[in-house]
């Protein structure tokens, strides 16, 4: 499968791999992307067809592995057999950037199967950090920690998320996943301001970007990845290349997934906005 290697900004720009686009992609055409990102927990304990488009895909592509069940704010212990095997696909795939999300996903062992958040606090804060450095020994790698879209928050924060992530990465060296999609989400629904979340994130941190596009309902936003690029995505992705300009970023596409050429043009616009900010 043949890159578009005449474009030298395709190696900045990347592409889920999902499930409708095997068909396409198994054809090798010439896309524009760069690099294709896989949510980790669809190939890891697979043989099948999802791994072979896998293993032809990464003798053409980086890859970048993006995880759903860590649960690293759980209370709970971790899953041994989920990290041995989570272990052994990525020592297998190799990935340039391996993530997953701040958040935990159930309790007692049952996997809820969503991306919950948690009190923003020092408890929290020491909590994490000690999860975190050992899920990095574990792995020997450095991960990138993705921002979260919350429908509800706790009383018992006692800081803003984007002070709660700065002093995050300070303890643990950790890298970030900076959703920008999620951020705007969050600031509609809860009422703060980009500028002061993106004031604050350390930059130098930021392994990747996310984009997307959310969707409205009763008056709230959601991050369902259902949508084209809204005006004010790019703009929060203007305010990101002001301050650090040469970082992946991949366009999500997750529910109602069009063709693989619609896909594509979001990066192609991505990119294009890219090549305009100085």
């Amino acid at each position: 499968m043949k890159k578009a290697t005449s474009d030298k900004l395709a190696n900045i720009f990347g592409l889920g791999l999902r499930s409708p686009h095997y068909a396409y992609l198994e054809t090798k055409p010439k896309v524009f992307a760069g690099w294709f990102e896989v949510i980790s927990e669809n190939y890891f304990r697979s043989s099948g067809k999802p791994r072979k488009v896998l293993e032809a895909l990464r003798a053409d592509y980086p890859i970048s592995c993006h995880g759903v069940s860590l649960s690293i704010a759980a209370y709970d212990e971790f899953d041994s057999f989920y990290l041995a095997d989570l272990k052994k696909f990525f020592n297998e795939i190799d990935p340039f950037i391996v993530s997953d999300h701040l958040c935990f996903t159930g309790v007692k062992g049952n996997n809820l199967h969503n991306l919950l958040p948690f009190a923003y606090n020092q408890e929290n804060l020491s909590h994490l950090s000690a999860r975190i450095d050992f899920v990095q020994n574990y792995f020997g790698r450095k991960f990138g920690f993705e921002n979260l879209s919350a429908y509800f928050d706790y009383k018992n924060s006692t800081m803003s998320e984007w002070d709660f992530i700065n002093e995050l990465t300070k303890i643990t060296d950790c890298n970030l996943l900076l959703d920008l999609n999620n951020i705007f989400v969050n600031s509609y629904n809860h009422e703060f301001a980009c500028d002061d979340y993106l004031k604050v994130i350390p930059m130098n941190r930021v392994q990747e970007i996310h984009m997307a596009g959310f969707s409205e309902r009763e008056g709230f936003y959601f991050d369902t990845h259902s949508n084209p690029l809204y005006p004010e995505i790019i703009e929060l992705y203007k305010k990101v290349l002001s301050v650090k300009k040469n970082i992946p970023v991949l366009y999500e596409w997750d529910e109602d997934i069009p063709e693989f050429a619609i896909l594509e043009n979001q990066i192609l616009t991505v990119a294009s906005i890219w090549e305009k900010t100085p």
